[in-house]
């Protein structure tokens, strides 16, 4: 191994430990409540922002700056694609569980909770569902991306330009996919980030669905040029998932082994969706 390739590793090693020491101490806060949400989501703020944290360090470490980092905005065509990737694979995996009985939609009762949360509770409950999903799928977007910007800084700002100077596209997109995987491993196992399943199951749906959203995430990186693209991706894979579709879908029994980031239905739909990424990713060459 030459030189420079060995420095490019060493700088990953020092990146990927600087990561789980700086999130492991929110981990462990979070752990000792064992809720995800504890703390205001401060704990969980800081775990997603430990990323960056260890890239700027790194950085320093090596006397490089981060202004080498992708900051700059791009096309907003990659911009967009960020944001609408998310709908694209997910959506389908809840109209096929809404309209197959896998799961229901939201009842009357969590429609007319939802709308008494937001003052809406006068409002047709059609409009305030309307309403509901308007504002989270803007608005929302301002939360889930400030956090997710503190990970794409170091997963996708970092860590995929290294990895593209010492191996491959698929092996960008499998080594990251990797060892952001196991970053979330232990809030995954001993949290409550997880949708109830068995813990060998919620692993492994979600290990497969990150490696493969970590090839679309690589795409749009080294596409674009910028990290902005994917820390829109990340913030609306959130938002829509977590905020929207899996609040609006009720259990009728096998309804969490199908949705959510604990499910087969994502490892399906982002896979493909994965694929294609890789397919644009060899034409371009």
């Amino acid at each position: 191994m030459d030189r420079s390739k060995s420095k490019v590793w060493k700088k990953i090693a020092v990146f990927y430990t600087l990561t789980l020491a700086f999130s492991g101490v929110f981990n462990a806060l979070v752990l000792h409540a064992g809720k995800m949400d504890a703390g205001n989501l401060l704990y969980v703020t800081g775990s997603m922002w430990s990323p960056a944290l260890a890239a700027f360090a790194t950085k320093a470490m090596f006397g490089e700056s981060i202004r080498e980092l992708p900051w700059r905005w791009g096309s907003s065509r990659y911009t967009w694609l960020g944001y609408l990737i998310p709908i694209a694979y997910a959506l389908p995996v809840y109209l096929v569980v809404w309209l197959s009985g896998l799961g229901a939609f939201a009842n009357l009762d969590f429609i007319k909770k939802t709308a008494a949360q937001f003052g809406w509770s006068n409002f047709p409950p059609a409009l305030a569902l309307a309403l509901f999903i308007l504002l989270t799928a803007t608005l929302g977007m301002v939360g889930k991306t400030s956090r997710a910007l503190g990970e794409e800084i170091g997963w996708r700002g970092f860590l995929v330009p290294e990895l593209a100077k010492v191996v491959g596209f698929p092996g960008v997109g499998l080594i990251s996919g990797l060892m952001w995987a196991a970053y979330h491993y232990p809030v995954l196992i001993f949290a409550d980030y997880n949708a109830g399943t068995p813990v060998w199951y919620g692993l492994g749906c979600f290990t497969l669905m990150v490696v493969a959203d970590s090839i679309i995430l690589a795409w749009l990186t080294l596409r674009s040029g910028s990290l902005w693209p994917a820390a829109i991706l990340h913030g609306s894979h959130n938002l829509f998932i977590q905020s929207i579709f899996t609040p609006l879908t009720r259990d009728t029994g096998p309804t969490k082994y199908i949705i959510d980031e604990f499910g087969i239905g994502l490892v399906i739909t982002i896979t493909i969706a994965a694929v294609l990424a890789w397919r644009s990713f060899v034409r371009s060459k």
